[in-house]
């Protein structure tokens, strides 16, 4: 009866160094370098008479991709960074709206401010499927040759963009 019982603390033990090992490092292992050509895209706009979302905006400049959606709490909370980043930045910043009804992401705008050069909207998270999206916000550094760089996951902080960020967007420039 007692043999029979001691399975069970080993799986335990086992399962407990498991978690510990794999909370130690990076908190998602696809953020950071990347080097993919960023696909071939027209994304329809957020509303009616606007522009929409096309690769060839982003290529021939360094730019920024913020993918967001009006449903996300940590999108609001980094929003009002998000405006000043792009304000003070001469890096064109452009939107996806991944996932979100429709008219959601202009009601977001407006509501909240747009900071986007452009917007695209991605109902159906097929453009973020493509360039691996897994939930917003992500952010993602293109490259003047229409090359995704840089992935970041979650919110825009002014640390990150200060540390992270900004840095490879300078080298990236100053490289073409």
């Amino acid at each position: 009866m007692r043999l029979s019982l001691l399975p069970v603390p080993v799986f335990l033990s086992l399962g407990a160094v498991l978690i510990m090992a794999l909370g130690q490092g990076q908190s998602d292992p696809a953020e950071g370098w990347r080097d993919m050509a960023l696909p071939v895209f027209e994304q329809p706009p957020l509303a009616v008479g606007q522009a929409g979302l096309s690769h060839t905006q982003l290529q021939g400049q360094v730019a920024v991709l913020h993918v967001f959606a009006s449903w996300c709490a940590s999108c609001r909370a980094e929003h009002p960074d998000l405006m000043a980043l792009a304000k003070a930045s001469d890096v064109p910043f452009y939107g996806l709206n991944w996932r979100d009804g429709k008219g959601a992401g202009a009601l977001y705008l407006d509501r909240f401010g747009n900071p986007y050069a452009a917007t695209g909207t991605d109902f159906d998270g097929a453009l973020g499927a493509r360039i691996g999206v897994t939930g917003v916000p992500e952010t993602f550094i293109v490259d003047a040759g229409g090359r995704i760089r840089y992935r970041h996951i979650g919110p825009v902080t002014p640390e990150i963009w200060s540390t992270v960020l900004k840095p490879l967007i300078d080298a990236l420039e100053s490289a073409t």
